[in-house]
């Protein structure tokens, strides 16, 4: 065997060893964005009802009367806004990626079987890729229509505490 091809199995072995952890990665990932769609099901439902629990005026009041950090002012609150959606958009831009890793482990495998003329490892190697990232988008999709909208209604509330700010209501 040369130098070259014991690199090839080599780097082969070690990708093989990231499919199960990025499989994984992928599962929590459609477990979180599901999740996150539920509270977000429930968050609409309540803002449109008028009954929903505004956490940034909430996070401004704390602050306000001692509780949180003193002074709070609009750029605080954007960092604030910030941390609270990063997740939903750290899944929205890594979900995609990993489904484009446990779509490419597998390609390795099924073009082997295709060489050797074994359609049936082909297909299993083909249905564990697409469907990896298949469920990764989905994540993603979620994840990132999640972030879009939760974003607007946040700046949306950040816009009225500055208007309350200004009138002098606040």
């Amino acid at each position: 065997m040369t130098p070259f091809a014991e690199l090839e199995t080599l780097i082969y072995d070690v990708s093989r060893v990231f499919l199960v952890p990025v499989l994984l990665l992928i599962a929590g990932a459609l477990a979180y964005a599901l999740a996150m769609l539920g509270a977000f099901a429930v968050e609409a439902w309540q803002r449109r009802r008028g009954t929903h629990p505004r956490a940034l005026l909430a996070h401004a009041r704390r602050a306000a009367a001692g509780d949180g950090p003193p002074g709070v002012d609009s750029d605080d609150l954007e960092l604030w806004i910030m941390r609270r959606l990063e997740w939903l958009r750290i899944v929205s831009r890594t979900a995609p990626m990993l489904g484009l890793i446990a779509t490419m482990i597998p390609m390795g495998p099924a073009l082997l079987a295709l060489g050797g003329n074994d359609a049936a490892a082909v297909g299993r190697n083909m249905v564990a890729a697409f469907s990896a990232v298949i469920l990764a988008l989905l994540a993603a999709s979620i994840c990132f229509f999640v972030l879009a909208v939760r974003r607007r209604w946040l700046l949306q509330d950040l816009r009225e505490l500055e208007r309350m700010r200004a009138g002098g209501k606040a």
